[in-house]
């Protein structure tokens, strides 16, 4: 069994993308930008964008804030978005979800200028990405895909189950592991809450991707001999032997399901710190762009 080690490859991206960014700046030209929208003040969103600050800090970005009051308004939020698109010094930024319940998350996600969407959430990339065009792909499912590359992991021909079908991993995840290309040519099958034979289909698979958000949903008894497991899910469950009063579990059930793999992604250390590398790539890429 081996370990999908994200935490390690992450790093080794940010050395490869720190070293681009030396490379740009002894040219002469612009150094990359990212910004990042956050309203409130919730705090895995504070985690999440405190973490993007200091990875732009190591690669050698430059990173903007964009820190909001939990009842900003809709329109004031739109507007600091527009002030973003309108930035030529700002080469990508994202709006951090979840929003407040009063503001619109469709017609914000909207707002973002295509070219600068480094999240990879507006409807242009989502439909260049379906159509395996040129596209910023979601960071979360970019991620996946790094890792399976970097591991060698064979997917071509491969039976793949994506358990779970959100906008931001289950179904691009679905689209881009069907696709032409290292991790790809794959056979996918999208399961969700509603999927009468799942245990069933799991045991058929060779890629199982647990992206739905049940702790070890996951079981030994769910998978066959050399499964290759990615585990999306991070959750915080109840545990009074902790000092924090709690423990990260993810999707699957590491203990049960380990033994029966070829490679796993472990939580935390897995999928979770792979999603802001490919997020520094993303922005990499939107600033060589504009040339």
């Amino acid at each position: 069994m081996t370990l999908l080690d994200g935490k390690k490859t992450s790093a080794d991206l940010k050395i490869e993308i720190a070293e681009s960014v030396k490379e740009i700046k002894s040219q002469g030209k612009k150094t990359p930008h990212l910004a990042a929208i956050l309203v409130g003040t919730d705090g895995a969103s504070m985690t999440y964008v405190n973490a993007k600050v200091k990875a732009c800090e190591l690669v050698g970005f430059n990173s903007t804030l964009v820190d909001l009051p939990e009842e900003t308004s809709e329109e004031t939020l739109l507007n600091e978005i527009d002030k973003l698109n309108n930035n030529d010094d700002i080469d990508g930024f994202i709006v951090q979800l979840p929003l407040p319940k009063h503001i619109d998350e469709q017609k914000v996600l909207m707002a973002v200028n295509p070219d600068k969407d480094v999240d990879g959430f507006h409807p242009t990339n989502v439909g260049r990405m379906t159509l395996d065009l040129p596209a910023f792909l979601p960071a979360t499912p970019f991620g996946i895909l790094e890792l399976l590359e970097r591991y060698n992991v064979k997917t071509s021909g491969k039976n793949v189950v994506v358990i779970g079908r959100s906008h931001i991993v289950g179904r691009p995840m679905s689209i881009l592991m069907s696709q032409k290309r290292a991790a790809g040519d794959a056979t996918v099958t999208v399961a969700h809450s509603r999927t009468k034979n799942l245990k069933e289909l799991c045991l058929q698979a060779d890629i199982i991707i647990a992206a739905l958000g049940i702790p070890e949903f996951l079981t030994g008894d769910m998978v066959k001999e050399d499964v290759t497991v990615v585990d999306v899910g991070i959750t915080r469950v109840a545990d009074d032997t902790k000092k924090r009063g709690y423990r990260l579990a993810g999707d699957v059930d590491f203990n049960s399901v380990s033994p029966k793999c070829s490679y796993i992604t472990p939580v935390p250390g897995g999928v979770g710190p792979m999603t802001i590398a490919m997020l520094m790539k993303n922005t990499l890429l939107a600033c060589e762009r504009k040339g």
